[in-house]
């Protein structure tokens, strides 16, 4: 990437640090969308590099909640398991479970996550939160039960999706005991980060049966295969090859609000900067 002027990143799975920036003596401008714990601004701003990411406040990917209620179904009536069986020539094996009525636990309250509560209000489920100090207060007043602890959440939920964003505060914020507080019946749904779940709680915590099942679009290595992840492996796991926002409506809105920013900084009046001390060194 020698020749690079600006370079366009797809949400977290480049790294962008100072060995590499210092690499890159033609680079002017990075263009995203969304946050950006991959990228090392302030070598980016010593080194004369732009960043414009979009922050996107208003609007969820919906793309994402679509795909998390989609497990949620596939999970609830063992949708993988009955077309296995199927293809096999067997008819109607297992006992799937409805979602009217049960519990509904949302761990976080973004974005997406409002939409998740309303597809779940939607099926008829009860709606638990829990999440930071600040969100479970804006999810009260928005109405919402919240949990008044964290084991009770983990423990009441039927259903229990986590919707949080990686960063230092939320490494392996889901414990071994978190989950094994929850029901055998129960099932875990992440389409957020892998890194959210403590390393290897998740693949012991399906070996024992709480939860009784897990969904998962994330994992801690990306791509994967069945020898670099032994979770692929349990009949009790319901994974995709992280698919949550891979749409061509998602498509679409991101490159468009990538490339805004692009034709902005060649226009000379960029927007969405996040620093701009970086246009002082150009």
């Amino acid at each position: 990437m020698q020749d690079t002027e600006v370079l366009v990143l797809i949400r977290e799975r480049t790294q962008i640090q100072a060995p590499l920036l210092q690499r890159l003596p033609k680079l002017k401008m990075i263009s995203q969308r969304s946050v950006y714990p991959h990228i090392d601004v302030e070598a980016c701003t010593r080194n004369g590099v732009l960043l414009c990411s979009g922050q996107h406040e208003g609007t969820p990917s919906y793309a994402a909640a679509e795909l998390t209620w989609g497990l949620v179904l596939a999970a609830a009536r063992q949708i993988p398991q009955q077309m296995a069986s199927l293809k096999s020539g067997t008819w109607q094996t297992g006992v799937g479970q409805s979602l009217r009525g049960k519990t509904l636990g949302i761990y976080g309250y973004g974005r997406i996550a409002r939409v998740i509560v309303e597809y779940g209000k939607a099926f008829g489920m009860n709606i638990l939160v829990w999440a930071s100090e600040a969100s479970r207060k804006r999810a009260r007043e928005d109405g919402l039960e919240v949990a008044s602890n964290k084991q009770g959440f983990f423990a009441d939920s039927d259903i229990l999706s986590l919707h949080l964003r990686l960063k230092d505060g939320t490494l392996g914020i889901v414990s071994a005991r978190d989950l094994a507080a929850m029901k055998p019946s129960a099932v875990l749904i992440n389409t957020s980060r892998a890194g959210l779940i403590e390393k290897d709680a998740l693949l012991n915590a399906l070996k024992v049966g709480r939860p009784g099942m897990a969904a998962i679009d994330v994992f801690d290595k990306e791509p994967i295969t069945v020898a670099d992840d032994p979770l692929v492996s349990l009949d009790n796991l319901i994974a995709t090859p992280h698919i949550g926002y891979v749409t061509h409506e998602e498509y679409e809105v991101q490159f468009s609000d990538i490339f805004d920013q692009v034709v902005a900084y060649a226009a000379g009046s960029p927007i969405n900067m996040i620093n701009p001390q970086a246009l002082e060194r150009n």
